[in-house]
């Protein structure tokens, strides 16, 4: 297809992916950016819901407003003729039954309201009925007009930086090996299939910069903190090394389901464990060869963003594998990370790009990579935990 024939006419953005800024000092979880010193967990309560008095006009609400004349004045840059407005229905019609939208009926206005108003329809029932919709897109080509969707998971400007170091404290803990063992074929299963970076792999980024921290300290002159430092390095390498012995042994994942069958829960800290082994073994059960890479995007996909122009941090540079998130190492990495992210415009998120041009439409989704998140976010949380908490 001749791109260069092609131009967008109507451009309806859900979220823009933040700009990166600072990265936070180390938090009891997976670290964002440009976020407090802070650890905090998702607030569950919901805003009060502000009611207007009983005698209040519901007049307002019966009203149906036509979209703000930016949106008008995109579809007039499309040239008007019969086949444009029959093409526009046609892609709508595949939009609305692939999402399970309700479509407005507005044929009946007048050019371009029509088109406008239905644009902003659409857009609007997206937002409540895919969380993970971002924007949609109006197409004309030299053969057609048609929309264009974008699914991506939000990441929020969020490190996922997973700690060995607790890790390795729990398996050298009596009263928590059994469970220890439990979160091995979870990080084995992340390691292995979910294909997550390990910072001892020379290939990852985290290798790079804790290699540079390692110049830095013997390049600089030697005081009476150099040795505690070097001293943190070499303890980083030494335990990253044999953990990444035991994530690399398979039998993790063949017992997965034996150790989570057989685990006994003693406390709390336990309950919490074994419900983030239970969530990433339905997780490995359902997609069993499913890397988090997997929608990680490309720019080609989509030749009609501005924002390919800009230079993204991949998301092989916020998910990882990390030594640990505590201690005088972390904060010279997370300084490190936060003046080199400092320099990109936007973050690579997971996405989906759908077509609806009357070709097929590609049915996959997001859902691997809500649910991934959301464990890696309890999964740090728990490590942090166990680290700050241990006597």
């Amino acid at each position: 297809m001749n791109y260069a024939a092609q131009y967008p006419i109507g451009y309806y953005q859900h979220t823009r992916t933040e700009n990166t800024t600072a990265t936070a000092p180390t938090i009891g979880r997976v670290r964002k950016l440009d976020a407090k010193s802070q650890r905090h967990k998702r607030s569950t309560e919901r805003q009060t819901e502000i009611c207007t008095d009983s005698n209040a006009t519901n007049g307002f609400l019966k009203c149906t407003f036509l979209p703000k004349l930016k949106a008008v004045q995109s579809i007039q840059a499309c040239k008007r003729t019969a086949k444009t407005e029959r093409d526009f229905y046609k892609s709508l019609s595949q939009l609305a039954e692939h999402y399970d939208i309700e479509p407005l009926k507005t044929k009946d206005y007048g050019y371009p309201y029509n088109m406008a108003l239905a644009m902003w329809d659409a857009e609007t029932k997206l937002k409540k009925n895919n969380v993970n919709w971002n924007n949609l897109r109006l197409i004309q080509d030299s053969k057609k007009t048609f929309f264009t969707s974008e699914e991506r998971y939000n990441t929020g400007t969020t490190l996922y930086y997973i700690p060995i170091v607790p890790l390795f404290q729990m398996l050298h803990d009596p009263k928590r090996k059994n469970t220890a063992q439990l979160l091995v074929s979870v990080c084995s299963y992340l390691y292995h299939i979910v294909d997550i970076p390990y910072y001892r792999q020379e290939n990852s980024y985290l290798y790079w910069l804790y290699e540079m921290m390692n110049d830095w300290v013997e390049q600089d002159d030697y005081t009476e903190e150099t040795d505690s430092c070097i001293a943190e390095i070499v303890k980083a390498e030494w335990i990253g090394e044999r953990i990444e012995q035991k994530l690399f042994n398979r039998i993790n994942l063949q017992v997965f389901e034996q150790r989570l069958n057989n685990f006994k829960t003693r406390d709390t800290f336990d309950l919490e464990c074994q419900k983030v082994a239970c969530d990433a073994f339905a997780l490995y059960a359902q997609y069993p060869h499913e890397s988090i890479f997997r929608n990680a995007p490309r720019l080609e996909e989509d030749p009609y963003n501005d924002e390919n122009n800009y230079e993204t941090v991949g998301m092989e540079k916020y998910i990882s594998f990390i030594a640990d998130t505590t201690g005088w190492l972390y904060e010279r990495l997370a300084d490190s990370i936060n003046n080199e992210f400092n320099e990109y415009g936007a973050m690579a998120e997971p996405t989906i790009f759908k077509r609806f041009d009357g070709s097929n439409i590609t049915q996959t989704s997001l859902d691997f990579e809500n649910r991934l998140f959301a464990l890696l976010d309890e999964l740090c949380t728990l490590l942090y935990d166990y680290k700050t908490t241990r006597k």
